[in-house]
């Protein structure tokens, strides 16, 4: 993905494949949103700002970081759900067989879990850039900080749904448990992007 163009990324999105999906465009979203964050940050550069440079460093180099961590989880996803439909390909003729097979999708379906359950946990990161960088950032690129908790909404949603949805053929109770506190924080997490989002409308208002 990392050097693939945008076409052609979206031509593999539209084919009928299992990956990319929607766990490739959540992780996609949340690298948009670190890149926006990182631009407006560099919009406050100048002495206006001085005040807040090290907290604007701060947030360049944090949503530079994460930006490559998110860009990193596209081509993770896809990967690690190609092993959940393997598992499912195995043979289940025998009492034996089914079990190892189901035993397999559970295996298959926690690792293929993680990708979303990263891009959460790296979203909330950037909501709480977003939350340091609103009150300070320049009128002119607040809206690319909307648009960034935009983004980071929208990935933070995505993720849910998928881990939510491997939740359903985990065995391991203690993988169960985690997985659901993941998703669990993710309403918290989508009401600080509203209070974000209406921060700056409150701007122009």
């Amino acid at each position: 993905m990392a050097d693939e163009t945008i076409t052609a990324f979206l031509g593999k999105l539209a084919e009928r494949t299992a990956a990319p999906a929607g766990g490739a465009t959540a992780a996609l979203n949340a690298a948009q949103a670190a890149a926006l964050l990182a631009m407006a940050a560099r919009f406050c550069d100048g002495p206006k700002h001085a005040a807040h440079a090290p907290a604007i460093a701060g947030i360049v180099a944090e949503a530079d970081r994460l930006r490559g961590v998110c860009a990193a989880l596209i081509a993770a996803d896809g990967e690690s759900y190609g092993a959940v439909m393997a598992a499912y390909k195995l043979p289940k003729d025998t009492g034996e067989l089914r079990a190892a097979r189901s035993a397999a999708i559970s295996a298959a379906l926690i690792t293929a879990a993680v990708p979303p359950s990263e891009v959460i946990a790296a979203a909330a990161r950037l909501l709480e850039l977003a939350q340091t960088l609103q009150p300070i950032v320049n009128s002119s690129v607040a809206p690319d900080v909307a648009a960034a908790v935009e983004s980071i909404r929208a990935a933070i949603a995505t993720s849910r749904t998928n881990v939510a949805a491997n939740l359903s053929g985990i065995a391991d109770q203690a993988a169960r448990d985690r997985l659901t506190g993941v998703i669990a924080g993710v309403g918290a997490l989508e009401a600080q992007a509203t209070a974000l989002i209406a921060a700056v409308l409150a701007r122009y208002a």
